[in-house]
């Protein structure tokens, strides 16, 4: 039974040990990593072999490669071990000019690309040993109007999936710290010299062949629902998982996509599209750098959190 593990007798430098030969497949150059002696690293693999009862990693003359269970058992002592440092730091008196951690942001695809540049340049410049994990995040629609359909990625902030989420909400429950980053409305992307650019109206829209950023595949989003209380349809020839593979379909093909305006705006030049009217009524929203409030008792978070809102782009 799971509640009766002795995790006492369970040495969670081995974990250490498990991810460092995962990630060399050599025993050698994971001692040389963990300064200690190779000898060192053998006896700890016998001792997780023992514990895990696995072999976890069989030699070869090139080194050693992991058996099914430890390719099964990575991804999650890797989580189990981020989670434990992220711990760990919150104890740390926190220097940005100094600190070596890793930061999970979550947002959709269009805000992050916007955000990012402003923040690797400060990132750069003032937090040369701060690193980052960008998460896409997007809404759950499901083909209906949703009163909440960011609250998936407010859990995510909860359970401490990520550390901070940027997301065009204009409230957000009391336990969540939120401050406003800049305004977005979408816009239609097509291709240059597109026939929808010189007559973008309501009966040309419908009329094209659409590309909807959907991670499940779902052809259903919130222009449909718009459309829907017109009593007009559109036909979805095509879900892309994300907002930058959305705009280099669009760019090769006569599909037409509804996506953020910024982000249509500065990918404008690379991928030689261009925006027209979006002609069914979409809601401006707020994008919004939000964290827990507790986490923000973390020196880091708290940092991360005045970074990502210092960089903020100006009115456009």
């Amino acid at each position: 039974m799971l509640n009766g593990i002795d995790l006492s007798r369970a040495d969670l430098n081995l974990l250490v040990l498990f991810e460092v030969v995962m990630r060399e497949r050599h025993v050698g150059r994971a001692a040389e990593a963990l300064s200690l002696s190779a000898s060192a690293v053998s006896h700890g693999l016998g001792r997780l072999r023992r514990l895990l009862k696995d072999p976890l990693f069989l030699r070869t003359p090139k080194g050693v490669v992991p058996t099914a269970r430890a390719q099964e058992l990575a991804e999650p002592i890797a989580d189990i071990l981020a989670r434990i440092r992220r711990v760990v730091a919150t104890a740390e008196s926190f220097d940005p000019a100094t600190a070596a951690r890793r930061f999970i942001i979550g947002a959709p695809d269009g805000a992050s690309a916007v955000l990012l540049r402003g923040l690797l340049d400060m990132l750069g410049r003032t937090a040369p040993g701060i690193d980052l994990g960008l998460r896409q995040l997007l809404p759950n629609v499901r083909g209906r109007a949703s009163e909440r359909p960011w609250d998936s990625s407010l859990a995510e902030l909860e359970s401490r999936e990520i550390d901070l989420a940027v997301l065009p909400l204009d409230e957000v429950p009391a336990r969540f710290a939120a401050h406003p980053l800049y305004e977005e409305e979408f816009v239609v992307a097509c291709r240059a010299g597109h026939a929808y650019a010189e007559r973008p109206n309501l009966d040309h829209f419908c009329a094209m062949r659409h590309l909807v950023v959907s991670q499940t595949g779902d052809p259903h989003g919130l222009v449909d629902i718009a459309l829907a209380e017109q009593g007009r349809t559109r036909r979805v020839a095509l879900t892309a998982p994300n907002f930058m593979m959305a705009l280099a379909v669009v760019a090769e093909t006569d599909l037409i996509a509804a996506l953020p305006r910024r982000l249509v705006a500065a990918q404008a030049a690379r991928f030689g599209i261009v925006a027209a009217a979006l002609p069914v009524p979409l809601a401006r929203s707020s994008l919004r750098a939000i964290a827990l409030r507790p986490a923000l008792m973390d020196e880091g978070i708290a940092w991360l959190f005045g970074a990502v809102c210092a960089c903020a782009p100006g009115p456009a």
